[in-house]
């Protein structure tokens, strides 16, 4: 995904971006992002493409507008403080930067959508408590019918 949907890489532009701690040199979207991001954040009627996703977050990391979430546990970041996405950071083997310090490849695995739309995701630990709730019950109401 590196500089794809981009005009061009100047020549004294770095081929990295800082996030945090991490030096991030590639995006991966996960099969399961690119169906969450069209379900729950695109707004338009496109399909969402890998290479569309990747462009869109690629200047999203250029203009800052990624920050952490409140509850770093969860690899959780906000986007125009207002999507949420989990993401996982990978360091890339045999490459380093010019300074020699490692860099990541940022895996997207899941777009949980947006606050604006979604007010239950200002609190990730809830939210998470309640999805597994709602599961766990869904489980026991089925074994109480299979008796």
């Amino acid at each position: 995904m590196h500089g794809k949907g981009l005009e061009s890489w100047g020549a004294f532009e770095p081929f990295h971006i800082m996030l945090n701690d991490y030096r991030v040199a590639d995006i991966v979207i996960t099969s399961h992002a690119q169906s969450r991001y069209t379900d729950r954040v695109s707004q338009s009627e496109g399909n969402g493409s890998n290479g569309e996703i990747g462009a869109w977050l690629w200047q999203c990391l250029k203009q800052n507008r990624i920050k952490p979430y409140l509850q770093s546990k969860y690899n959780a970041y906000l986007i125009d403080e207002d999507t949420v996405v989990i993401a996982e950071f990978k360091q890339l083997e045999g490459v380093t930067s010019l300074s020699g310090r490692p860099l990541h490849i940022m895996v997207i695995i899941s777009f949980l959508g947006r606050i604006s739309a979604t007010p239950q995701l200002r609190d990730l630990q809830t939210y998470y408590s309640r999805l597994r709730n709602s599961r766990r019950m869904k489980l026991m109401k089925k074994r109480r019918k299979r008796r």
